[in-house]
């Protein structure tokens, strides 16, 4: 069982004083007796006391230092959305601290308190894909320390945020496959719990809709984020007794996971099934077909949640704006089919 943290509070009480005067002594104040100072560090030391700089609102002395946490720090979309961060972090004199959750809910709190103990003056975040509860950032803004989500967002926190319009990106996605003539359109999408997954959902049903096709539960599958299950899960909808003619990733790594698979199958790409992405990596213009893609914002996705970030100092932590970028669908050979 862990051991609770030795408080302020804590050592008042045992010692009979005010947590002020608890406070002062341990920061050397000259209205504190030493022998009153003394005693009071050696209770310190006895019980491993440490400052808990979020209580005791060490972080009010800015140190120009903004927290960034990702889940990934190899993908294009990420570098982007840093470099859009850092270029606004720059114009107003702030250093930028980039730590990668690695898709870990785990590791996304340890990179909350190691940004903390580092005494950044607020963070800027993309949830890991396991993130499905949120007391570690609640705990921030209960302490009115600035805290702005991009992309992969918590919609119960009362917080600033930038997302694209997933919505509309994915209808204008099944309405190309539509002009295209397909027909059985799947969608390989993320975890259910995170908000791209969300709002590109419920952009599929709606898209189909207005499309006039009807929605195929078997064609909607999930996957991790990862190559390795995007691949599995194309395989489950290739191994369909009536496959789909048209499949769409919520990203782009997942599009190109799903290429590969349909190749091994030997179908080909646009002709027999038609394939879009999403962020439009640059691999998207390298590949065989061209990938067409849905172009993501990134840098000025970035841009946006620093500018969110600053503003959350002037206008305190009732502070929420919420940005909602648009997108741009790229239209390239794996989705074009030929006219016969």
């Amino acid at each position: 069982m862990t051991k609770r943290h030795v408080s302020l509070k804590d050592l008042a009480t045992e010692l009979g004083v005010s947590v002020s005067t608890v406070s002062r002594a341990l920061k050397n104040h000259p209205d504190i007796s030493p022998q009153l100072t003394e005693k009071i560090k050696k209770i310190a030391s006895e019980r491993n006391y440490t400052p808990n700089p979020l209580a005791m609102g060490l972080l009010r002395a800015q140190t120009r230092m903004i927290g960034v946490i990702i889940p990934d720090i190899v993908t294009h979309f990420f570098a982007s959305a840093i470099s859009g961060i850092e270029s606004i972090a720059k114009e107003k004199g702030y250093y930028i601290v980039i730590s990668s959750s690695s898709e870990s809910m785990e590791k996304e709190k340890e990179s909350v308190e190691n940004l903390i103990k580092s005494r950044v003056d607020g963070i800027i975040v993309c949830l890991s894909q396991e993130t499905n509860e949120y007391s570690h950032f609640q705990k921030l803004i209960d302490n009115e320390f600035p805290v702005v989500f991009f992309d992969r967002i918590c919609e119960e926190l009362n917080t600033p945020s930038v997302i694209v319009d997933g919505h509309k990106a994915v209808k204008e996605i099944i309405r190309h496959f539509k002009d295209n003539g397909c027909k059985r359109i799947a969608y390989i999408s993320g975890p259910s719990h995170l908000n791209i997954s969300k709002n590109r959902k419920e952009g599929y049903i709606e898209g189909l809709h207005e499309c006039g096709l009807i929605f195929q539960p078997e064609l909607l599958v999930e996957c991790n984020l990862s190559a390795n299950d995007a691949s599995l899960a194309t395989k489950q909808l290739l191994n369909l007794e009536n496959k789909p003619d048209a499949i769409f990733g919520i990203n782009d790594t997942i599009a190109f996971a799903a290429m590969k698979e349909i190749k091994k199958y030997g179908l080909k790409i646009p002709d027999d099934i038609a394939l879009v992405g999403f962020t439009d990596e640059f691999h998207s213009t390298v590949v065989e077909p061209t990938l067409t893609s849905v172009t993501h914002p990134t840098f000025l996705m970035g841009r946006e949640a620093a500018r969110l970030f600053f503003n959350s100092f002037e206008k305190g932590p009732t502070y929420n704006e919420k940005v909602t970028l648009p997108t741009e669908l790229i239209i390239r050979n794996s989705s074009v089919k030929r006219k016969h």
